[in-house]
């Protein structure tokens, strides 16, 4: 199966949420048939050499990913800041070792307010201490992540986000995404307030 559908239709399938932070990436992934999302890993953020990058692709390969949703964190009034810009380089990066693997496996961004604070109320009511959260938070916010974009995706019966791809060869100076936003995406799916 293709992992690339018509815009009505989201691609069925394993799909990745990632949860991007300056220290740790977490890694969730869901069944095939997109009912539930699970904490999958945490792996170390290697802003330098980007391994981590390559480490999220070979599991996509792996699996096989259909999908990877890549959280967006914007404030409570939906503004996009520092955060958001590094989550979107980190798609942006994740799109260009994708092509590089020669896997076409579409990355969304999608809205992820508070799943980092979710996460670790989840973990406390769960009754884990919190110096336990570190070792496991980020997996957890990005399986709150991913199990937002498939329950939205079925409720709309179509993709969610918006699509990250890399730039045309003569725009590669530019290290800034483009962004695509897929059908019946959500409500702001205007790239501005976007800082690169």
């Amino acid at each position: 199966m293709s992992a690339r559908t018509n815009d009505d239709v989201y691609p069925r399938g394993i799909k990745l949420g990632v949860d991007v932070g300056t220290v740790r990436v977490g890694l969730a992934q869901c069944d095939p048939d997109g009912i539930l999302a699970t904490p999958f890993k945490t792996v170390g953020r290697d802003a330098k050499k980007n391994s981590d990058v390559r480490l999220v692709v070979k599991h996509a390969a792996e699996l096989p990913a259909v999908q990877i949703f890549v959280g967006l964190p914007r404030t409570m009034k939906g503004e996009e800041r520092g955060s958001a810009a590094m989550a979107a380089e980190y798609a942006l990066l994740l799109v260009e070792e994708l092509a590089r693997a020669g896997l076409d496996i579409p990355v969304n961004l999608v809205d992820e307010r508070l799943s980092t604070v979710t996460a670790h109320r989840n973990l406390h009511e769960a009754g884990m201490s919190s110096r336990n959260h570190r070792k496991v938070v980020d997996q957890v916010a990005a399986a709150g992540i991913l199990q937002h974009a498939i329950d939205m995706q079925k409720a709309r019966g179509t993709d969610i986000g918006r699509r990250v791809q890399a730039p045309a060869e003569s725009e590669k100076p530019s290290s800034a995404p483009t962004l695509q936003a897929a059908s019946g995406s959500e409500p702001d799916t205007s790239t501005r307030g976007l800082q690169l």
